[in-house]
């Protein structure tokens, strides 16, 4: 059922691992991690298909949602460590069209933007252009809870339409010029239409994905359209895989996934001054969709959520339905799991796996 190896003193994770299709029922899954930049953990199992009996083999690749999210932010970092832009710099000052263009790019990455949802709705969810044109025409939420509100779709389409008027690429080629090739990761922001065969088929158990009407206005307008019954049917089709939204279509294998952020502990593309940088606190409060603690650096979901295990420094990206990717740079270990079949919260798999991992390496 389960394959890879871990490095020794590794084995708790293996067993951990093993533990999640036994016993909660896992489809397909992959967990990968890095120590001191040298892998010390690389497991993989179950079905990448569940109609067709496919086993997930080591290369297969998965949709990791908002995992997504945390290549993003190294880019747009990037281009601050080159000088390009500041977090402090209005949106309006690369992006005239932008409305609400006193809004500053520390306050896009940290869900602070107050473009929550599309008003003009999401016929065009897949077209980059007709997003980010909506956006730039809408008036920010004033109700005051809209202040600190996760921006599940809408924040890739901001910090896409950011990277290409400063740099001119999008931020599935940015990533792949500047992260992907020079690092050898097996991690895009959009999969390229030659390596569709090697992703899985995504699925969701009875009751995971609803639409039940909200008596509440803000949480209604906030409806996310790629969590209601049906969805499966977009994240796996052709045109979502090659879609590259920078918020929630990124695809890797979890070793990929753990080497990026490897990278980001020291020898990477970003230097540790801009990684720190990007872990400063930036938001913390109660997000009005969940009901629970939302922790925001540039872009990096910090410690608080609870979703990267228990180290204090911990900082990376988790997906819906349970992936989770990131780093302990006290521990100087980065991790990534990866799995098909989404659930809701609370979700033991990965938390098992980063107990397993935690214990290994303290």
């Amino acid at each position: 059922m389960t394959n890879g190896w871990t490095a020794a003193g590794f084995e708790g994770v293996a067993e951990a691992f093993a533990r999640n299709f036994a016993e909660r029922g896992e489809l397909g899954a992959a967990f990968a991690a890095y120590r001191d930049g040298d892998l010390v953990v690389d497991l993989w199992g179950g079905t990448a298909d569940r109609d067709t009996g496919r086993a997930w083999e080591r290369d297969t690749v998965q949709l990791m949602f908002s995992g997504t999210k945390g290549l993003a932010s190294a880019c747009l970092l990037l281009l601050v460590q080159r000088g390009q832009v500041s977090l402090d710099d209005p949106l309006g000052r690369y992006w005239p069209e932008f409305r609400a263009g006193e809004t500053t790019v520390a306050e896009v990455l940290s869900h602070q933007a107050r473009l929550a949802w599309v008003e003009a709705g999401y016929a065009d969810l897949l077209d980059h252009d007709v997003m980010a044109a909506h956006l730039a025409a809408q008036a920010p939420a004033t109700d005051p809870r809209a202040a600190f509100m996760y921006h599940a779709i809408t924040w890739g389409w901001l910090v896409d339409e950011l990277i290409r008027r400063i740099d001119g690429r999008t931020a599935g080629q940015f990533f792949a010029d500047e992260f992907a090739a020079p690092l050898d990761l097996e991690v895009w922001i959009g999969l390229p239409d030659e390596l569709h065969w090697r992703a899985t088929t995504m699925v969701a158990p009875d009751g995971v994905l609803v639409d039940e009407p909200q008596t509440d206005p803000l949480l209604q307008l906030n409806r996310n359209p790629l969590w209601v019954p049906g969805a499966e049917k977009i994240w796996n089709s052709s045109e979502y895989r090659s879609a590259g939204l920078a918020a929630v279509g990124g695809f890797a294998t979890a070793r990929g996934m753990a080497r990026f952020y490897a990278s980001l502990l020291g020898d990477g593309v970003l230097t540790p001054e801009t990684v720190e940088l990007g872990r400063q606190e930036l938001r913390r409060g109660i997000e009005p969709t969940w009901g629970s603690e939302m922790v925001y650096g540039a872009g990096f979901e910090l410690a608080g959520s609870g979703n990267f295990g228990r180290p204090a420094d911990a900082f990376g990206h988790g997906g819906a339905g349970g992936s989770r990717h990131g780093a302990w740079p006290a521990h100087r270990v980065a991790f990534s799991y990866l799995m098909n079949e989404v659930r809701g919260h609370p979700d033991d798999r990965p938390l098992s796996l980063l107990a397993a991992l935690e214990d290994a390496v303290r």
